[in-house]
């Protein structure tokens, strides 16, 4: 078993968190009882509201969606667990006004995530962000510029960084238990449905669809697009390859102890659905570090996988195989033997108590905002060259594209007037 130093050591292997126990600590402290509030509470934002309520000393004040019935919802499931009902609002930026809350959580969709992140460590609000840390890569230099700015702790939702299993697998990987790993691959297949031909209509009475474009340019509202269906369109998205690619990129990287690539070369294309989506339902992409690589490939309409799992991560050594998946840890030797399986959780409830004890300046936070955007970089490099049509070269010390404009125009986007996110 792990010592809760060696795990926090193991956790942070191969990053360079840049704020320190000793800087949180130097934050303003929070009451006793740390107070949230969580933005977009239909799905994944449910499920965080109700595992922070769970959590001793921390309460959630607020919830915040742009759908009425999802506050209402969630407020009476919050209240269920015996602890105080939090306010529903649809605006997030009320709750950050004044003292009300310590930090915020942010489950909307990617388009708002860096633009809610940078606007709550302005108002001196430590910010828990769901995956992928951003819409675009230039959000994401934005968002590592406001947390230093104005010292906050803000963790990446890739909540495998805070899975003990997980930690340990890592660490084999780092002692070369099976070599020198030259390669990883990440991968999810699913079967998701059709969406259809979206028809413009106004918008729902439950829903304030002004404020759920938010920062992005404004565009007429379609029935195929709220809930969830907007993962597929690029004006909000990053398709299935920032959705849940991030998660298995984000392990790729870390048990490699890589950071940039020196380039990136994607393919594929949407093979099998006939609708509105704009995202690539079967895509792959190779990601080079000079002497190891990491392979991305998913299906969105098959569900025959690899390493005998629908999701997962696998790390080819020299001398071995580690594979990771949503229920175990995997070592095979040279000869295809299973030498080594164990269980495996996902870290849920370890991430959220890592993230408060962050904020109390006990911990350092296992997905800082700087390793959740590295690995998001990976997706967005990804599509990046899908959209394009061609392979990227990658400047090692900006991180940028190199030599192709075109692929440049895509580092960021445009905003709605007045939404611009600035540091």
């Amino acid at each position: 078993m792990f010592t809760r130093r060696e795990f926090l050591e193991a956790a942070a292997a191969g990053t360079a968190v840049a704020l320190t126990v000793a800087q949180a600590r130097a934050l303003a402290a929070p009451s006793a009882k740390i107070r949230l509030a969580v933005m977009g509470v239909n799905g994944r934002g449910s499920g965080l509201a109700r595992g922070f309520a769970e959590l001793e000393g921390c309460e959630v004040a607020f919830v915040c969606d742009v759908d009425s019935r999802a506050t209402a919802k969630t407020a009476k499931n919050i209240a269920a667990l015996g602890v105080a009902t939090p306010k529903e609002i649809a605006d997030f930026r009320k709750a950050l006004e004044g003292d009300q809350i310590d930090a915020l959580v942010i489950a909307a969709p990617d388009h708002w995530h860096a633009p809610a992140t940078i606007l709550a460590c302005q108002a001196g609000k430590h910010v828990y962000c769901e995956k992928p840390a951003c819409h675009n890569p230039r959000e994401g230099e934005l968002m590592i510029a406001a947390a230093r700015k104005h010292q906050r702790v803000v963790q990446h939702g890739t909540q495998r960084r805070s899975s003990p299993e997980i930690a340990e697998a890592m660490r084999r990987l780092q002692k070369q238990e099976i070599g020198r790993v030259l390669m990883a691959r990440g991968w999810i297949n699913s079967t998701r449905e059709n969406i259809g031909r979206g028809k413009k209509t106004s918008p729902p009475d439950w829903l304030n669809y002004e404020l759920w474009q938010g920062p992005a340019p404004e565009r007429p509202y379609q029935d195929n697009l709220v809930h969830y269906r907007w993962h597929w369109f690029w004006h909000y998205g990053t398709g299935e390859l920032g959705n849940n690619g991030v998660h298995a990129l984000d392990l790729c990287r870390w048990g490699l102890g890589v950071d940039t690539p020196r380039s990136a070369v994607c393919a594929g294309g949407k093979f099998h659905f006939d609708d509105d989506q704009e995202t690539p339902d079967t895509q792959l992409a190779t990601f080079h570090f000079g002497d190891k690589m990491i392979h991305w490939e998913h299906r969105t309409w098959s569900t025959r996988g690899f390493e005998g799992s629908l999701w997962g991560a696998a790390f080819y050594g020299e001398e071995g195989t580690l594979v990771i998946a949503d229920k175990t840890v995997k070592v095979l030797d040279m000869d295809d033997k299973v030498v080594l399986e164990t269980p495996v959780h996902v870290g849920e409830k370890q991430h959220l108590t890592n993230f408060l004890q962050s904020i109390r300046g006990e911990a350092k936070p296992n997905a800082e905002i700087e390793v959740g955007v590295k690995s998001a970089m990976l997706c967005l490099l990804g599509n990046i060259s899908y959209r394009t049509g061609r392979a990227l070269s990658i400047d090692p010390k900006t991180g940028h594209v190199a030599g192709d404009a075109e692929a440049m125009k895509l580092w960021g986007r445009e905003y709605r007037p007045g939404w611009e996110p600035k540091v």
